[in-house]
């Protein structure tokens, strides 16, 4: 990872105030087969508009209160963002408009290929959109239809032939250990990627989840579970093609040209506190500022308490009406914890120090037995095997054992 794109993410204590802030867009054209994210097929008019109309009163609120710090990067997920572009882009400069934003701020827009159409990314851009994620998962139709996209693989390539021509920073999403997905069938969506001028490319094995279409599939034996062992080898494929190309593994899923890593979500994996805004977005902030904007109410007994998650309602009416986020309190030591564990996800690993000051030596010592973690030039990373078993990983440092 070069040390260019972390300049601001160093290992230095994280800033209080939120430089960052995440939009969640509910609203797709139809639903994926494997997705669980919220979102909704077929709003009506209103309801886009309601929720656009909240998230510009959701960051003109937090402008008057004086907490978030120069804005650093924007991110717009969904959902399909894409599917509404003139609204986000009026987002896009709304925020501007209310809010600090550094002149070379990373505004990242997700986008399908169904919906990237040039009057589509022309809106984005006007509106201030740098990079677009691309959420392809794969230039194999017959992969495409069983996850249920509802795009082609040839949609795939003429809306990255736009970003591409237009100058923009272009990432590209693909899922792999799709059942019936063969090695050269991923080897070739790999190498679609790369054609196309993909300077970030994330790379996800499936994961089947409870509720969705896909999980009932494979539970009634329709579809057959996917392999890990293959899954594996795809990722290790991925890691290996991609680094030949100059696009190197900087995350668990995540490679980029050197220079052009996600600033955006480099920003969760070391702790930053960051705004989330929309229905089902999540936040997290420093327990200062949540205290200060009423979000929770600090034990005048005394409490030890250093950081709030949140998770904003996922029923768009809900939300709209005002009803009260979920929150977590995390203490001075499971913030600790946490920072080693994301920190871990990231190949650079994180700095010996840190893992002693969250008493977390033993475990990643006992890591290190499994072949799942190493000590190198003063930082704990991954093994090969530890990437592969991240949630292992993950696991036993969260729970400190």
């Amino acid at each position: 990872m070069s040390s260019e794109a972390f300049n601001e993410f160093d290992d230095a204590e994280a800033p209080g105030l939120p430089e960052h802030l995440y939009f969640h867009v509910p609203f797709c054209r139809s639903k994926c087969s494997y997705c669980d994210f919220n979102s909704f097929a077929d709003c009506d008019a209103q309801s886009v508009f309601a929720v656009f109309a909240g998230m510009e009163a959701e960051v003109r609120r937090w402008s008057v209160t004086a907490l978030p710090g120069v804005i650093a990067t924007v991110y717009v997920g969904g959902g399909t963002p894409s599917l509404h572009a003139a609204p986000v882009g009026r987002l896009l400069e709304h925020v501007r408009q209310e809010l600090l934003v550094r002149d070379d701020a990373e505004i990242t827009v997700e986008a399908n290929p169904d919906s990237l159409t040039p009057s589509a990314l022309e809106a984005l851009l006007e509106g201030g959109a740098n990079r677009i994620s691309v959420g392809v998962q794969a230039f194999d139709d017959s992969v495409l239809r069983l996850l249920g996209r509802i795009h082609d693989a040839r949609q795939a390539r003429a809306a990255l032939s736009l970003v591409r021509e237009a100058g923009v920073d272009l990432s590209v999403d693909l899922i792999c250990g799709v059942p019936g997905q063969s090695m050269a069938s991923w080897a070739e969506s790999l190498e679609q990627a790369l054609d196309a001028g993909a300077r970030h490319v994330s790379v996800y094995p499936l994961s089947i989840e409870e509720g969705t279409p896909l999980a009932a599939a494979v539970s009634g034996g329709r579809v057959p579970d996917p392999d890990p062992d293959l899954a594996a080898e795809m990722m290790l494929l991925a890691e290996s093609r991609l680094a030949e190309a100059g696009v190197a593994r900087y995350e668990v899923a995540n490679y980029a040209v050197p220079g052009h890593e996600s600033r955006h979500n480099s920003a969760y994996w070391t702790g930053r506190s960051y705004i989330g805004t929309g229905p089902g977005a999540h936040g997290m902030l420093e327990a200062s500022t949540a205290r200060t904007i009423g979000m929770y109410r600090a034990d005048p007994s005394g409490d030890d308490v250093a950081r709030v998650r949140y998770a904003n309602p996922g029923d768009i009416q809900r939300w709209f009406a005002g009803t009260p986020c979920e929150i977590e309190l995390l203490s001075t030591d499971e913030a600790a914890r946490e920072d080693v564990m994301l920190g871990l996800r990231l190949v650079r690993g994180v700095l010996a120090s840190q893992v002693s000051a969250a008493g977390l030596d033993g475990v990643l010592r006992s890591l290190g037995a499994d072949g799942l973690t190493e000590l190198a030039d003063g930082r704990w990373r991954t093994t090969q095997r530890g990437w592969l078993l991240g949630n292992v990983v993950f696991g036993r440092v969260w729970a400190g054992e």
